[in-house]
């Protein structure tokens, strides 16, 4: 079930801290954007609809037909029409179509998606990048507030976006959070109509208990940074919908235990905190019956998805695990600029190498 990859940063890079926050930290996003400035320019917003009057928003990229994706790329002008429109009126089959997911209080803009998004996209494939709900700029398309268990939403936007692109091969990568909606999508696939090539999660939330455990009383850099953004993020839903919600009990709140369980009791159908965090939890038999190729790449060292849950997943013939005793969360990183060695491995899952295009080696 579980092989050793081959990520050996320097040692100055060895320290778990370091990998995770690296790939957050304010400075390096205009690094990335640069080496994704082909699918930026290439990205058009699409909004879904999810079911049951949920919508989602994402950000397509598609390489215009006849024009490699690469360093040398020509300039090309974005077709002029919706997104949405174009996905439902060319349906070609070409380049496959990956869908990433973030992580929580991520977006579609965060540096680690648009690295790995930029790698797969000079390689042959399509992204969408999709955002959750209440994630980006998205607080006043929905009413109802964002938890982790609305993962129909999610199996419905995937669902929609192969309706958009039918003949399409579809596949699926996600961090952390996003990581952990990606394995829970891919154990509904089936039974929702919906073919997936593969499903990768890069250090997936596994049991959320011990995640909030850790995040509420080990590492306080953590805690704060979350605190910081989830607080914001809900005075932006406040500001949307003035007469729904008052959170002003809530954010003066500082453990994330005590705000979750708040807003579970108050804004979820779930009884009781744990009801709630079993709800998403991954570990047990909640794959035990995938049916899609499914990857995890984990760090040993992660700190904040306790490594000791990684034997409590399900052992299914779909399923394989990639650990290594370091990487940090979601980092994997060999040096401060260019793409992360998970971006690499995750290219190496999908198959990148069968279909890049010539001229885009690095």
């Amino acid at each position: 079930m579980t092989a050793h990859s081959t990520f050996a940063p320097p040692p100055w890079l060895r320290n778990p801290h370091l990998q995770s926050i690296l790939p957050t930290l304010r400075w390096r996003h205009p690094r990335v954007a640069r080496r994704a400035r082909s699918l930026l320019s290439l990205s058009r917003p699409v909004v879904l609809d999810c079911g049951e009057g949920v919508r989602l928003l994402g950000q397509l990229a598609e390489a215009p037909t006849g024009i490699a994706v690469g360093r040398d790329r020509r300039r090309a002008t974005p077709d002029p029409e919706s997104a949405a429109t174009t996905a439902a009126t060319a349906d070609s089959v070409g380049r496959p179509l990956v869908i990433l997911l973030h992580g929580w209080e991520g977006s579609a803009e965060s540096a680690y998606v648009l690295s790995l998004g930029a790698y797969l996209f000079e390689r042959g494939y399509d992204i969408f990048r999709l955002n959750f709900r209440d994630h980006g700029a998205t607080h006043a398309l929905n009413q109802g507030i964002f938890h982790s268990c609305r993962i129909a939403e999610v199996v419905g936007a995937v669902r929609r976006i192969q309706a958009l692109f039918p003949r399409r091969r579809l596949s699926l990568a996600g961090f952390s959070l996003g990581g952990n909606f990606a394995l829970r999508v891919a154990a509904r696939a089936p039974r929702e109509g919906i073919a997936l090539d593969e499903v990768v999660a890069i250090c997936p939330v596994l049991r959320p208990q011990a995640t909030l455990a850790v995040l509420d009383r080990r590492w306080s850099i953590y805690r704060q940074h979350f605190l910081h953004k989830w607080k914001s993020s809900l005075c932006l839903k406040q500001k949307a919908f003035p007469d729904q919600y008052d959170f002003q009990r809530i954010l003066r709140l500082n453990t994330l235990t005590a705000m979750t369980e708040e807003l579970v009791l108050e804004h979820s159908e779930f009884p009781s905190l744990d009801a709630y965090l079993d709800g998403y939890a991954i570990v047990g038999d909640a794959l035990a019956d995938l049916q899609v190729s499914s990857h995890v790449l984990f760090a040993l060292d992660d700190p904040i998805i306790p490594a000791r849950d990684l034997v409590a997943l399900a052992r299914s013939a779909r399923l394989s695990v990639v650990s290594h005793d370091l990487g940090g969360h979601c980092g994997f990183m060999e040096r401060t600029s260019g793409e992360s060695w998970a971006d690499r491995h995750v290219a190496g899952i999908l198959g990148a190498s069968a279909v890049a295009p010539p001229g885009t080696k690095e």
